[in-house]
């Protein structure tokens, strides 16, 4: 975790910066504000969007909780983001096995914290989860 988590990583701002000097809309600029920490539209995941994106296990605090490893090469990697037990509100696709997330389905998401995580409106099915090793 980041020792300080009102810190606004200046990657991220400046990578955010540029997209909307480039004219890219839509999901560059929902990235942009979420590393400024203002508040996101949370949009479900969709396969061609996990592409690239690379989802670990690392290790299991409380049964409720997954300490995953995050790499995503074109938009943000967190090395150790903590990840909570939940129902998914809409559909999706999970990260780890691309399957598809249904409503109401067990699932993990990134934890809510401050500045949001880019990576907010993932899910990983609980099933996969739990059936993924340990780092």
């Amino acid at each position: 975790m980041q020792p300080n988590a009102n810190f606004i990583d200046p990657w991220m701002q400046t990578i955010g910066l540029l997209s909307l000097l480039s004219g890219v809309s839509g999901a560059s600029g929902r990235r942009a504000e979420a590393s400024e920490g203002r508040p996101t539209t949370c949009r479900p995941q969709v396969a061609a969007q996990l592409q690239g994106v690379q989802v670990r296990l690392i290790d299991r605090p409380s049964r409720s909780t997954a300490t995953i490893e995050w790499r995503d090469p074109t938009h943000c990697c967190y090395g150790d983001q903590v990840w909570r037990t939940s129902r998914a509100r809409v559909a999706g696709v999970c990260a780890m096995s691309k399957r598809p997330i249904r409503p109401g389905d067990a699932i993990y998401k990134p934890r809510s914290c401050r500045p949001m995580p880019i990576n907010s409106d993932a899910m990983i099915l609980r099933s996969v989860l739990e059936e993924a090793p340990t780092l």
